[in-house]
This record gives C-alpha cells, sequence and structure tokens, in this order.
C-alpha cells in the first residue's frame, strides 16, 4: 500500500498509528478535535484582545494628560 502511495512504508504505518490512537482515545469532557482547537485559537484572541485593551488603556491615560 505504501508503494502504491509513493511513500515509505514507516510514513504510512506512523499515520495509520496515530489514526487509530486519535479514534480509540476517550474524548475528555465530550470535547471534539475541532472543539479543541476552537478553544486554542479563542485564547489566543483572548490574549490579543487584553494586549490591546491594555495598549488603548495607556493611550487613554496618557491622552487625558
Amino acid at each position: 500500500m505504501a508503494r502504491e502511495l509513493g511513500v515509505d512504508y514507516e510514513t504510512l504505518r506512523n499515520c495509520v498509528r496515530t489514526a487509530e490512537h486519535a479514534q480509540a482515545a476517550p474524548v475528555p469532557d465530550g470535547v471534539s478535535a475541532d472543539e479543541r482547537q476552537e478553544l486554542r485559537e479563542l485564547r489566543k484572541r483572548v490574549v490579543e484582545l487584553e494586549s490591546e485593551k491594555d495598549i488603548l488603556r495607556k493611550a487613554v491615560i496618557y491622552l487625558a494628560k
């Protein structure tokens, strides 16, 4: 199969093992992989927004003087 796909045997084996592991692993707290990815992205966005908020707060304080 690996030869037909044009990939190394070990690469294919690792991909299959990873896929089997992902399917067999229980989903913690009912959160899917897509939802975990979305949470990571949202947490990153929260950090960005908090940073922007701090910059704006400092600008308002500076301009109020």
